[in-house]
C-alpha cells in the first residue's frame, strides 16, 4: 500500500518530461495545466531575459497566465524585481520613455510634460547629469547644436574637452577628413594632410589660388606653401607675393 502510494504522488511534467513529485507540481492560473516549478522557473526567466513580460502558458493558443504574485514563491528575488519593472515599462507609450545615458545605469525615467523645455537634468537613480535635449552624459561647456553636428566616434568627454581646447586656441577641423588645423601665419587658404583645401576663416571648399566664396575674399595671397614643401602650380600672369606657412 506504501508503494502505491507514493507511485500515485507522481506526475509527469509537461516540459521536461521527467516524474516529479507533486509537492514539486505548479499549476498555471486560468487553466489546467501544470508544470513542475523547476520548468516554470527557467520558463519564465528566459521570457523575462527577452524581454517579453506578458507570459502565458507554454500551450500554444492557451488562455492560461502567468503573474508574478502567483510565481513569487518559486522566482528569486532579482528575477522577481526584473519581471515587475518589465511589466511597470511595458504600459509607458515609447514617446513617452527615457533611459538614463549612463552606461552603468540605464534606468527607466518617464518624460513629463515640461521634457521639452529640459535639458540639464539629473537621474534619480544614479544622480548623474545628462542632457535631456541630446539624450547623452551632460556635455559641460559646449552647446547642443555643436554637440548633436559631432560624430558619433568624437562625443567621448575626452573628445569634448579637446574640441574645447580647439576653440579656444583658434584650431579648426579640415571640412572633409575633420583632422583639427592650426595656421601659423600668412592667408587663410588651407591644405590638409588629406589634400583636401578648405578656407581656415569659415571652412568652405577653397582651392589655392582663388579667393573664397564664402568669404567673397578678394584681397588674398597667391602661394600657399604645404607642410612638406611643396607647391601648387600657378597662373603665369600670378603676382607672387609671399609664401604662407599652414
Amino acid at each position: 500500500m506504501k508503494r502505491k502510494s507514493s507511485v500515485s504522488s507522481m506526475f509527469k511534467c509537461g516540459i521536461c518530461a521527467h516524474r516529479k513529485p507533486f509537492s514539486n507540481a505548479f499549476a498555471i492560473k486560468g487553466c489546467n495545466h501544470w508544470y513542475c516549478s523547476d520548468c516554470i522557473r527557467q520558463y519564465v526567466t528566459l521570457k523575462i531575459q527577452d524581454n517579453i513580460p506578458r507570459i502565458y502558458c507554454p500551450v500554444s493558443d492557451c488562455g492560461g497566465r502567468l503573474e508574478p504574485e502567483h510565481c513569487r514563491s518559486i522566482l528569486p528575488s532579482k528575477m522577481f524585481g526584473r519581471w515587475g519593472d518589465a511589466l511597470l515599462e511595458a504600459v509607458i507609450p515609447d514617446c513617452d520613455k527615457f533611459y538614463c545615458p549612463s552606461k552603468n545605469c540605464s534606468a527607466l525615467l518617464v518624460k513629463g510634460h515640461d521634457f521639452k523645455d529640459i535639458v540639464k537634468s539629473e537621474c534619480p537613480v544614479c544622480h548623474k547629469l545628462f542632457c535631456a535635449k541630446c539624450k547623452v552624459p551632460w556635455h559641460s561647456r559646449i552647446k547642443c547644436g555643436e554637440f548633436q553636428n559631432l560624430y558619433k566616434d568624437e562625443r567621448e568627454r575626452e573628445d569634448i574637452m579637446f574640441m574645447q581646447l580647439a576653440k579656444e586656441e583658434g584650431w579648426i577641423p579640415c571640412s572633409k577628413c575633420k583632422f583639427y588645423v592650426e595656421r601659423i601665419d600668412g592667408c587663410s587658404s588651407m591644405i590638409c594632410r588629406c589634400g583636401y583645401g578648405f578656407c581656415y576663416d569659415c571652412g568652405a571648399h577653397r582651392i589655392p589660388g582663388n579667393s573664397c566664396d564664402n568669404c567673397d575674399e578678394m584681397n588674398y595671397d597667391i602661394e600657399c606653401a604645404v607642410s612638406d614643401n611643396s607647391y601648387f602650380e600657378l597662373p603665369d600672369d600670378a603676382v607672387k607675393t609671399r609664401n604662407c606657412k599652414h
